[in-house]
């Protein structure tokens, strides 16, 4: 399941994790708003944030991930947290919760009360893990399997339902603009951090 892509909206969340590229809009300047040109156009003219890939981009994304919230509270039971551990436990073997917060990009202390409701629930189980005894392994039970697998074909039919007005052709063209620019705005990424 690891090469699944369980959403499309994981694929644009990792394009909305760069943030908004641009410069900071002029006070003293008077645009009109039919004349301003789309993102992307020349320097010289300078587009509303709200017209920048970028930011069009993080409203999909927004929709997508609201969208999965209520679907997966209604399917499954689970907040927006929860649903994202339990979809990185997935079918694998125990994980440490260092690992698993990194997999979903949270610390540990930010994931240990949704961890906590998890196993209070008997959707993960907690245990020593046998080459280390200071470090805690989690795996989902049996009820988190289901939990898991409501997950996988939610986000399938929601992945369906989403490109369905497309053809191969345009999904596979859509996936490969979608990872170079993900690559691009990691390189982006790396450039402010280094600002910073």
């Amino acid at each position: 399941m690891s090469t699944i892509w369980l959403d499309a909206s994981i694929c644009i969340s990792r394009l909305a994790a760069a943030g908004f590229v641009g410069r900071d809009f002029p006070m003293n300047r008077s645009l009109k708003t039919n004349s301003l040109p789309l993102a992307g156009a020349g320097d010289d003219e300078w587009a509303p944030i709200t017209a920048m890939m970028s930011s069009r981009l993080m409203v999909l994304a927004n929709l997508l991930r609201r969208g999965a919230i209520l679907r997966y509270k209604r399917l499954a039971g689970l907040s927006s947290v929860e649903f994202g551990l339990v979809a990185s436990l997935g079918r694998r073997p125990p994980m440490s919760v260092a690992r698993l917060a990194a997999a979903v990009g949270m610390d540990k202390g930010q994931i240990s009360r949704a961890l906590a409701g998890l196993v209070s629930r008997r959707i993960v189980a907690k245990a020593a893990n046998p080459d280390d005894s200071r470090e805690v392994l989690v795996s989902l039970t049996r009820t988190g399997h289901a939990a898991h697998d409501a997950i996988v074909a939610g986000a399938l039919e929601r992945n369906r339902r989403l490109l369905e007005q497309m053809d191969k052709a345009e999904i596979d063209m859509l996936m490969k603009q979608i990872d170079r620019l993900t690559q691009k705005a990691e390189q982006m990424l790396a450039t402010e951090r280094e600002l910073s």
